[in-house]
């Protein structure tokens, strides 16, 4: 048994929807949580910016003793995750390929499409990894850029007409491609399941990048002997790099959950 947690991070609050399926999945597991809310999106920077601000969240959650890392974040699994792997000695776990390879399975008539912020459709990387799986797999990718601060800011629910209206620009041109899976790259995307599945249709199956790494993680650690006694039930820390203020109501909506765990505020620039 390893009762050691799981540092779990992402650019602003988005990865707690991959907390969520971890929760739900490793439900005994310890998890430690960063959102570099101060700098939030990382999506239209450089990739130098990027694997920065990537390596410097890194070095905050290798401050506890970890058993595992997931980047809950798709512009730096995308940008930065060979790197950062190469660098530390312990898992650590993207959304790229566990997704993928999920995309894959699903997909009827081998058309797939990807909504993911400007970096991560610049960097090909989920193309690179369907094309890896299956050559025969058409890919059509879309950036986003506007999503994760309207998520950020709570603008996630139907009828407002804020959301719904970016969201029909950005979806229907992708609609008309004839895609039957849709790979929500961003784990800031899962709140706007709704939103992305009354536009797409029935007939496009989405996949959620944060809990195809959930899995992913679970098989790791399974295959490791690294698991938790499952007879238990683990905690959550929570850690953000700017204001803590409203953070529980706000994390209540991307968790699914009544949070009662204030986040802590962190200065980011000291690691």
């Amino acid at each position: 048994m390893d009762i050691r947690p799981i540092g779990v991070f992402d650019s602003g609050l988005g990865g707690l929807t991959a907390v969520r399926a971890l929760r739900q999945i490793l439900p005994e597991e310890n998890l430690i949580y960063f959102g570099d809310t101060a700098r939030v999106p990382y999506g239209g920077r450089s990739r130098d910016t990027i694997l920065k601000y990537a390596r410097q969240d890194v070095r905050f959650l290798r401050s506890f003793d970890l058993k595992a890392m997931v980047i809950a974040c798709g512009t730096i699994s995308t940008t930065s995750l060979d790197v950062l792997q190469a660098e530390n000695d312990l898992p650590i776990i993207g959304v790229v390929e566990p997704t993928c390879r999920r995309a894959v399975q699903v997909t009827r008539a081998k058309k797939v499409g990807i909504i993911a912020t400007l970096a991560s459709i610049r960097s090909g990387a989920y193309e690179a990894a369907l094309r890896r799986l299956d050559p025969a797999v058409e890919v059509v990718g879309k950036p986003c850029p506007l999503f994760v601060p309207l998520v950020e800011n709570g603008r996630i629910r139907r009828g407002d007409a804020v959301i719904e209206t970016v969201a029909r620009e950005y979806l229907e041109p992708l609609k008309e491609t004839g895609i039957d899976t849709l790979i929500l790259g961003c784990t800031h995307y899962p709140l706007l399941t709704e939103i992305i599945a009354d536009i797409m249709g029935p007939e496009v199956t989405l996949v959620s990048a944060g809990e195809e790494s959930a899995f992913e993680l679970k098989r790791m650690l399974k295959a490791r002997d690294l698991r938790a006694d499952e007879s238990r039930q683990g905690e959550a820390e929570f850690y953000v790099s700017e204001r803590t203020e409203d953070f529980e109501r706000i994390a209540s909506v991307f968790l699914q959950e009544d949070l009662r765990h204030a986040a802590r505020r962190i200065d980011i620039d000291q690691y």
